[in-house]
């Protein structure tokens, strides 16, 4: 097989600075104003001149043939001029053109400064100091708001970072408990000494509901990620179709547990992930049956508004405190003791219900209710909002 050709390699040529680039600008406009200005004296005062070349030199006039015409005027200031003029002239233009250039380039400083400053302080954050800022005082101009939008950046990285952080150290806790916990039935099975067929049986059967919560934590962890990287597929759908298909799934689930679900489903359509939509659906629907008491209830509701398609939960339960609603939403975190009565979850029901709303653009609200329980609520734009350019509104 033939050798392939080595790639030719481009030279980097150095571009020049903007405030090069700044300080030849101004120099050019310095210079062609003051071109421009001799050129201007020289084309609209021609009379002046030839006065000035006639008293010097009235000799070359001559008398009596009437006013002085275009060919003496040329002849004069050719005169006038002369190669000594010419020469001034271009020194003086050189003067001017080195003058320009080095005002253009202390003018460009003075302006590339607070960019060099930003430039700088940027390059020294990184992930371990994200709590710096550039801090930009001064007048409200393009430099001060370019500097206050990076300051606003920083900020929303330094808080997905620690997010991010808080996460996986959560995760690995999650994940680590159930190998832990598996880990020690093993050892214990080994170490008996006369071990029987039902203390076999039963050290598998809780090894059997270990890995069972572990492949509901990772696809619980899987759903998260999915839903924090938005629609794949975004089509019309309906959330009372969605709904009602959900509610059929944990009907059997909620009667075990004693209770209620009510139902009043009004067509809602919108455009969204399906897939997605329908795991906010469950996630909300098992989040109002489990964290409720016996004999409680319920109610889903979806219906159609001027501001879009709205998907509603009431369900009755332990009273809430306000502050605590807004920690619910983040992941693996459930209220006071309720982590371990309910150990089927892991506190990543609300937080999936986040996702999906942000990636579909939807605005959730959340609030405890007086006597027990949350309500929450989700609002997904309009169908016509989120139809892409291209499916001409077809449904």
């Amino acid at each position: 097989m033939p050798a392939l050709p080595e790639p030719v390699s481009v030279p980097d040529f150095h571009r020049p600075t903007l405030r090069v680039r700044m300080a030849l600008l101004y120099a050019a406009l310095f210079c062609t104003s003051g071109i421009a200005a001799l050129g201007v004296t020289y084309l609209l005062a021609p009379g002046l001149l030839i006065r000035r070349a006639w008293r010097a030199a009235p000799d070359q006039v001559p008398h009596g043939t009437g006013p002085v015409t275009t060919a003496h005027s040329s002849g004069i200031l050719a005169g006038f001029i002369g190669w000594e003029k010419i020469a001034s002239g271009t020194l003086v233009i050189a003067i001017m053109a080195v003058v320009s250039l080095a005002i253009g380039w202390l003018i460009a400083g003075r302006f590339v400064r607070p960019l060099r400053t930003i430039i700088t302080t940027a390059r020294d954050i990184s992930a371990s100091n994200l709590h710096r800022r550039l801090g930009l005082a001064g007048h409200q101009d393009e430099f001060t708001q370019l500097g206050e939008t990076l300051d606003d950046l920083f900020a929303r990285l330094e808080a997905s970072f620690e997010s991010q952080r808080h996460f996986i150290a959560n995760a690995s806790h999650e994940l680590r408990t159930p190998l832990s916990a598996g880990r020690a039935l093993l050892q214990v099975a080994i170490t008996d000494p006369a071990p029987t067929v039902e203390t076999l049986r039963a050290t598998c059967e809780e090894l059997v509901q270990l890995g069972d919560q572990q492949e509901r934590l990772i696809a619980a962890l899987l759903t998260l990620a999915d839903s924090q990287r938005g629609p794949q597929r975004p089509q019309p759908l309906d959330l009372a179709d969605i709904t009602r298909t959900v509610l059929l799934t944990r009907q059997h689930e909620a009667k075990r547990r004693g209770i209620r679900l009510d139902a009043a489903l009004d067509p809602a359509p919108t455009t969204g992930d399906p897939s997605l939509v329908q795991s906010l659906v469950t996630n909300l629907v098992d989040n109002a049956i489990r964290h409720n008491v016996p004999g409680g209830h319920a109610d889903i509701t979806t219906a159609s508004a001027t501001t879009g398609a709205i998907l509603s939960v009431d369900n009755t339960g332990t009273i809430v405190p306000a502050g605590e609603v807004e920690h619910l939403f983040q992941p693996f975190r459930q209220l006071g003791a309720e982590r371990i009565r309910h150990s089927e979850g892991y506190g990543l029901g609300l937080a999936i219900v986040r996702a999906i709303s942000d990636a579909h653009s939807a605005t959730l609200t959340a609030h405890a209710q007086p006597e027990g329980g949350l309500h929450i609520e989700v609002t997904f734009p309009p169908t016509a909002q989120l139809i892409p350019p291209g499916d001409g509104g077809k449904h």
